[in-house]
């Protein structure tokens, strides 16, 4: 069982990082070939999207979970994981399924403002890794019960980010067209149908859905893993 998941994360780690390096690749040829000199700003863009910070904490949950897997020892299926680990791996559970039900329920066929997307890279990072980190908090070895309390920990990074998005929209002026940059359409007020109306309205459904799913996270773990 455990060297299964030793591999499986591994396996999927490699390729969100891969699908990362990919996109962001394209991201920046895209921008150069539009005429852009100074590619940090499209840089910096590129990381201000909450699915690739989403997906960059899960290459390096995946991987960490394999090493302890091998650490704990592959036949010995007791063994239990350190709490911050289990608790940072609750949080990224829930962006990853907050970042799955969101691109495709909202954001699908919708050009973002990141370039040209990568197709197979779109699927790793909004399908394959979300469904996979899903799959793997219900079956895998080692996750110990989490309190309740600990959803606090879940929402804190959701809320930075949302903080730092409509702060940071205003001045963030594209060096080619001139307008203000925001992640997700739905974030931004001027090309939203009534402004920030809309826009408050979505950041609370998103965070009624993380504090949804960071609570089914915390409740998966209080109970007995799912063995094959």
């Amino acid at each position: 069982m455990r060297t299964l998941f030793v591999v499986l994360r591994i396996v999927v780690g490699v390729a969100v990082a891969v699908a990362i390096i990919a996109q962001l690749a394209h991201t920046v040829d895209f921008q150069r070939a539009a005429g852009a000199t100074d590619v940090s700003f499209y840089v910096t863009n590129f990381f201000s999207f909450f699915t690739i910070d989403s997906n960059a904490a899960s290459v390096v949950v995946l991987l960490v979970g394999a090493g302890l897997l091998l650490k704990q020892g592959v036949g010995n299926d007791a063994a239990r994981d350190p709490l911050l680990f289990t608790t940072v791996r609750a949080a990224v559970v829930t962006y990853m399924v907050t970042t799955g039900i969101v691109y495709n329920l909202l954001l699908r066929g919708i050009s973002l403002p990141q370039g040209q997307t990568v197709e197979w890279s779109n699927e790793i990072l909004h399908v394959v890794g979300p469904l996979y980190l899903l799959l793997d908090w219900l079956f895998a070895p080692g996750r110990i019960p989490l309190n309740y309390r600990r959803l606090w920990a879940i929402v804190a990074f959701p809320i930075v980010w949302a903080a730092y998005t409509l702060i940071r929209g205003p001045f963030a002026l594209d060096p080619v067209t001139g307008a203000a940059w925001y992640p997700y359409p739905f974030l931004n007020p001027v090309t939203s149908a009534e402004g920030y109306f809309s826009v408050t309205f979505y950041v609370i459904l998103i965070a009624l859905v993380i504090c949804a799913l960071g609570a089914g996270a915390i409740a998966l773990s209080r109970r007995k893993p799912v063995t094959a």
